[in-house]
């Protein structure tokens, strides 16, 4: 690993990682096999974004479609847009999901301004054994790391 040098420091750059629940709320593609899920987490004012997953492998995303369901009721992120990607105008074109099922995630501990993770998420596994009200509430100390 080469430092990185900014005039007169010079300092390494550790990206640390660690395993995080959160609550599947739109995918993009077919819900039968999405390809990237939206995540959230939930606070006082309702499901909040969290971030986006890294491409889903075949093998996931068909598991995750077999848990998966349409809204039964309104959903929280209904009208809501999200971006394509940093530094972009497209958005993307999400399927709402029920926020029933819990999916814990490999993320990096950098969040944005808002809070949200900064990088995408890497699925690790589906939380069937976990009910949604069981994951760390958005905002709240500690709810920035550690699984459900």
């Amino acid at each position: 690993m080469e430092p990185y040098t900014g005039g007169a420091r010079t300092w390494r750059k550790y990206k640390v990682r660690t395993t995080a629940g959160a609550i599947v709320g739109a995918v993009t593609g077919p819900l039968a096999a999405p390809g990237t899920v939206l995540l959230g987490r939930y606070d006082t004012a309702g499901l909040q974004y969290t971030g986006r997953s890294t491409t889903l492998s075949a093998h996931v995303g068909r598991a995750l479609g077999e848990v998966l369901a349409r809204p039964t009721s309104a959903h929280p992120w209904q009208g809501w847009t999200f971006s394509a990607g940093w530094g972009t105008q497209r958005t993307l074109d999400v399927v709402l999901v029920e926020p029933a099922v819990v999916l814990e995630v490999t993320v990096d501990v950098a969040r944005d301004a808002a809070r949200r993770f900064r990088h995408p998420a890497r699925p690790h596994r589906i939380r069937t054994d976990v009910d949604v009200a069981q994951v760390p509430r958005f905002g709240e100390p500690g709810s920035d790391v550690g699984g459900p």
